[in-house]
């Protein structure tokens, strides 16, 4: 007999509290204040530990996905901590639409809560994939709008903080800027205000500023980058802290914004009729809707970089990057993104990696371990080291694995005594590292052959570089010669 699972309905959003599982942190605390703005009274969840990750097996069978065990096993510890009116509680999870598992974890959570005692509690779904058609939940053009904003906002806020936070003279000095702007955007979003494109552009170069203020000391540092599977890229909970562990490591981190994996979606739409044919309206729509998006993002990496810091390129560019390595046909789980990712972070100074992935995932075993000597053939600096996650994976493995990473890291960083000579770069390396367009590079080369070497960035005033250019030649490369070991 066919159970017909609780539906969440229009009404609910007046009288049931909604619980959201944690993934990127800083965007989903944004994102709450959005729903509160369209009526539903939300609560990002923060339970974590181990007994998250049991009950998840309990309820779930355990060749399930890793992410799918946390998200359900992360809402009903919450249910069982007694601290929600479980007729009037309801919870949220998104959903891909793609060809990944976790389309399936709206019914995978159902059966799990009639198992668990709360055959009551309703299901809403976030996705953009038009599925769950009945529910009462739906994304509307203005809870979209919003949503783009505070996942543009969010990465804007994680891209500042850390290339910060390991640098600056008064710890805590970066969160607490983020948990300023955080309330900020939100008592705007609450107001109505602050997601469209234009005060999107307003209030970008405005968040760069205060943080390029923040009182701070360069020192070379390891730089490392994070891709991975998109839950537990992001989530404390799925990675075990992982971004926690690298910055107490000393480490510089990168982690690619939330943005580019909704931008890889919307993609995927249009290139469908590509590379199959079908429906041009959808690849129209698809196209015209990235060119939106594309002017908002680079709004906010020209006020990201203008105010010292290094930006990536934008979507638009990173889908050039994994061309000759990855078909842009190769789109299960994060597919050509993640490989797009690794090049692009080695090309921005980032060669340092950890692709963390959970254990069974395997199209991101494909595109992500699958393309790392691949990578590492194109980028000998390339470092990189896939973690699995799964309930049987210790946390001291997983760090191990990684300190050896950085030990190679940082050895390279020391330059140690009687390492051969950095070979200078060439003008096709330099533009590589994305600080300096091909043009300007050949002019630093050309320049630097006149002079024989350089013994400080001020030996470059004389070509007038503007501001930008210059902070992130400082950020992506050593002034010996302009060498190719990008303070790597």
């Amino acid at each position: 007999m066919e159970y017909h699972y609780p539906k969440f309905t229009k009404e609910m959003k007046k009288t049931h509290t909604i619980l959201i599982p944690n993934m990127a942190v800083t965007q989903f605390r944004l994102l709450k204040y959005a729903l509160e703005h369209e009526g539903y009274k939300c609560e990002i969840l923060g339970n974590c530990g181990s007994a998250v990750a049991q009950l998840g097996l309990k309820y779930v069978h355990n060749d399930t996905c890793y992410p799918a065990l946390l998200v359900i096993g992360q809402f009903i510890d919450a249910l069982n901590s007694g601290q929600y009116d479980l007729d009037h509680t309801a919870l949220l999870i998104t959903q891909t639409g793609g060809g990944c598992r976790a389309s399936n974890y709206i019914h995978l959570l159902r059966k799990a809560l009639v198992k668990a005692g709360y055959p009551q509690i309703p299901v809403a779904s976030l996705n953009f994939s038009g599925l769950e058609k009945d529910s009462g939940f739906q994304m509307d053009l203005p809870l979209l709008r919003q949503a783009v904003a505070c996942i543009f906002y969010g990465d804007m806020l994680c891209a500042l903080r850390n290339q910060i936070a390991p640098y600056e003279d008064h710890p805590g000095d970066a969160d607490r800027l983020v948990d300023t702007w955080i309330g900020r955007l939100g008592r705007a979003l609450l107001a109505g205000k602050g997601y469209t494109a234009r005060e999107m552009k307003h209030t970008f170069p405005l968040i760069a500023r205060e943080f390029a203020v923040i009182p701070k000391t360069r020192v070379p540092k390891v730089k490392v980058g994070v891709v991975g599977e998109i839950y537990v890229k992001y989530s404390p909970l799925g990675n075990n802290d992982l971004q926690k562990f690298l910055e107490s490591e000393g480490c510089e981190v990168n982690f690619p914004g939330l943005m580019g994996f909704c931008q890889y979606c919307i993609f995927n739409m249009g290139e469908d009729y590509v590379l199959y044919g079908g429906n041009g309206a959808l690849k129209f729509g698809s196209d015209r809707l990235l060119d939106w998006l594309d002017g908002i993002e680079r709004a906010m990496l020209k006020a990201i970089s203008n105010a010292g810091f290094y930006a990536p390129g934008p979507f638009k560019e990173l889908i050039e990057k994994p061309k000759g390595v990855i078909s842009l046909g190769a789109k299960m789980g994060e597919g050509w993104l993640l490989t797009a990712e690794m090049i692009e972070l080695v090309q921005g100074g980032y060669p340092n990696i950890v692709c963390a992935q959970p254990f069974g995932c395997l199209p991101n075993h494909i595109v992500g371990k699958g393309m790392v000597n691949k990578i590492r053939a194109l980028y000998p600096a390339a470092n990189i080291t896939p973690i699995d996650y799964d309930p049987s994976a210790t946390k001291v493995n997983q760090e191990n694995r990684i300190k050896l990473m950085l030990a190679v890291a940082k050895e390279r960083l020391d330059n140690k005594a009687g390492q051969p000579p950095l070979k200078p770069l060439t003008a096709e390396e330099l533009a590589g590292t994305g600080a300096v367009s091909l043009e300007v590079a050949k002019k630093i080369v050309e320049l630097r052959d006149q002079l024989g070497s350089f013994q400080s960035y001020d030996d470059l005033n004389e070509l007038e570089l503007p501001k930008d250019q210059m902070d992130k030649l400082r950020w992506n490369t050593t002034i010996q010669g302009i060498a190719s070991d990008c303070n790597c």
